[in-house]
This record gives C-alpha cells, structure tokens and sequence, in this order.
C-alpha cells in the first residue's frame, strides 16, 4: 500500500499513538489519564502541541468535549463529541478524518480516559448500565432487559439458526486470552481453556463470565493529521485510508435480525472507499464486550459467510500468528476495557503496522514482512452502531 492513497483531498495519516496507565489505577482521575494519554501521544508523533487545531472526545465533561480540551489547555477550532457507545471512537476518527481531508482541520487529537473499575471498587458508582425508562426503552425496561441479556438474546439466535456452539463462541475468549499473554500491558494474561470459560458461572445465558469483557481503568489517545506534517513525525505514518459508519436500532423490536450488526453496512463502505477487499486485510481489532460481538463482526465485514463465524473461529485463526490475527492485545476480553474501547482499537492497530508491537506479539505476513493493512471496527450499544477504519503502511 503506498502513500498515494488518497483520503478525500488530503490524505490522512495517524501521527501519533497512545495509552494511558491501564489496568488498575487507583489514583487517577480520568481527567488525568485523558492528559497523560495526550502527552504521550503527542511526545509518540514529535509534533509541537502548537499544531492541534482539532478535537474530538466524548464521555466525560459537563459540556464535552469543551471540559476536556480546557483541561488539556487546548483552544481547539474544529471539535466534535459524537457520543453512540463502544463505536464512538471509530465514528469521530472518521468525522475527524473528514475534516482534515477537506481543510477544516489540520491536527486532530482524539483523547479518552475512564476509571471505571476503581470508581466502582470506591463506590463511586454502581455497576450496573441505566439508560432510563423514557422513549422506546420504557417498553423492553419492564422485563429486565439489561445490556447483556440483549447480547445474550442475539447470540441465541445465531446459536439456532446456524448451529453455533458454546465451544465455538468460547474460543473468542481463549484466543484473546492466548494473544494477550505476551502483552505486558493486559489486565489478565495466564492462559484459559474452553472448559474454563464453559464452566464459569453465567452471567446472562449462555454467556458464563470469561465470554464477557472485564472492566479496567485506563485511556489512550491518537493524533491524526494532514499529509502535510508527515514529513516532520517521528515515526513512519499510518494513514487512514476509508471508514464507514452505521447505525441500526435501540429497540430490540426493531431489529431486523439479531444474527446481522451494522458493521455489515460500515465495513462495506469502509472496504469500498479504501479502494480494498477483507481478504486483503493482515489484522483486526475488533470491539469485543461479549465473545458474540466478536464472531458476528468477523461475517458481518466479510471475513467469513453468515452463519460460519463459528467454525472460521475455532480453527486458530485470531491468533496472532493465526489466519487472521484479531484482538492482538487481548482485547476487551482480557486487555483492558474501561467502560469505551474503541479508541484502544486505533492504537494497536497502529503499532502493529508500525511493526512496533514487540519481538513477542509483533505480526507478521507469512512471507515475513510486517502487516501492510489493517482494520478497526467498533461496536455501539447493544449492536445499535458502527464505526470501521481502514488503516494501512506508507
């Protein structure tokens, strides 16, 4: 993939990548981890802070992201905080992206931090989501329809209609866990098998703990910019080279089927504005709150044909020597996962293309070269939204 790939009118490139301190961190406010992921994103780029003009956060703040950026003491000209859960990540860097390929922006950091796991242990809040009973939600909120139980229901689904199995779904989780071993930044790295996962304790049927994510601390944070900065970065650029983003229902009435996410409508549109095909694709982060996100976000972006996710999955293939390496940090299911992902997609994303992921988990082409394309697909709610990038190599 060469440089020349065009973006709009200016192409695209990620500066600049990183995380936060992450896993347990009891002394951080998320303010704090929003500004230490900041600065080591921009110390990752080699950019004067001087050159931020853009951006984008979402998920803290009374009027984010003005609180944010103050914080930050950023004055930027360009911002956004479209906020539609885990995809919200995948959504602003393509809002972002669309800004700079048309002018409007040249520097846009996009920054996120949470504490999710400490407030909880503090009793700073609960655990449990509440959306509210207003709107088309009081109709399902009678009947106990949390967030997992909606994840749950679809998995059944796709369990009856194409023979699924546990055993399929619970190689998500120990392949994650497996990818995760050599990550010196995971939560969880000791190895799992699929009698682990099928004899934990359930959660939501048929999703026992270890097929859903842990909940962590931590932020991270990626610059993109104009073409024109790229001759004064510090690192090789990634550039961005086509996204897409859908929507689908909050109601689970009004879902048309439970086996179909909308990453089947922005992975298409990702795939075809970066002029590219899944096959393709070298590498895939993926959100993965539940083991089921995992496997219908593989068919829904064509990687496998509908109702095969089950038996693409349980070949090996998303480790990181496998097929199609997936979740090459361990992902949600073992990484990190503090309340919002989507933006850690990003990160490992570009570090595996940068060929800087470490002699333990780099990836690799099977001729030896390091990956040239890769893929960032975030999920929303209870698969209500998309967002998908295509990143590849200079």
């Amino acid at each position: 993939m060469t440089s020349g790939t065009t973006y709009g009118n200016r192409k695209v490139a990620v500066a600049g990548v990183a995380l936060s301190d992450c896993g347990r961190v009891d002394r951080a406010t998320p303010y704090a981890l929003h500004a230490q992921a900041a600065r080591r994103a921009l110390a990752d780029s080699g950019l004067d802070r001087a050159v931020i003009d853009g951006f984008a956060s979402a998920g803290l703040g009374t009027l984010a992201p003005v609180e944010v950026a103050e914080y930050l003491g950023l004055r930027p000209t360009w911002v956004d905080s479209t906020s539609v859960g885990g995809a919200t990540w995948e959504v602003l860097a393509a809002h972002a992206a669309d800004a700079i390929a048309a002018g409007h922006a040249n520097a846009v950091l996009l920054v996120y931090g949470s504490t999710a796991r400490a407030d909880i242990k503090a009793g700073r809040r609960t655990s449990n989501l509440s959306f509210g009973t207003r709107g088309p939600l009081q109709f399902e909120a009678p009947y106990g329809h949390t967030l997992i139980a909606k994840y749950a229901m679809a998995a059944r689904r796709h369990m009856h209609q194409y023979g699924t199995t546990l055993e399929e779904l619970a190689q998500v989780a120990v392949q994650a866990r497996a990818n995760a071993a050599a990550n010196p930044d995971a939560m969880y790295r000791d190895p799992i098998t699929v009698d682990d996962v099928l004899d934990g304790p359930v959660i939501a049927d048929p999703f026992t703990k270890l097929h859903c994510c842990i909940r962590s601390d931590g932020g991270c944070a990626v610059l993109l910019v104009a073409e024109d900065y790229v001759q004064d970065l510090a690192k090789p650029p990634v550039w961005v080279l086509g996204s897409g983003t859908a929507v689908s229902h909050t109601t689970m009435s009004e879902w048309d089927d439970f086996t179909v996410s909308p990453a089947a409508a922005s992975g298409r549109l990702a795939f075809g504005r970066a002029g590219v095909r899944p096959a393709d694709i070298d590498l895939a982060e993926l959100y993965d709150a539940f083991t089921y996100m995992t496997l219908v976000t593989l068919e829904d972006l064509g990687f496998c044909a509908k109702g095969e996710g089950g038996a693409f999955i349980g070949k090996g293939r998303l480790l990181r020597d496998g097929e199609l390496p997936v979740n090459t940090d361990g992902g949600g299911l073992a990484a990190c996962h503090p309340g919002m992902r989507g933006l850690f997609l990003l990160v490992e994303a570009v570090r595996q293309l940068r060929g800087e992921a470490g002699p333990d988990r780099q990836v690799h082409k099977p001729d030896g070269r390091l990956p040239q394309l890769a893929v960032a697909s975030g999920t929303g709610g209870w698969f209500c939204s998309s967002g998908t990038v295509v990143l590849g190599r200079g």
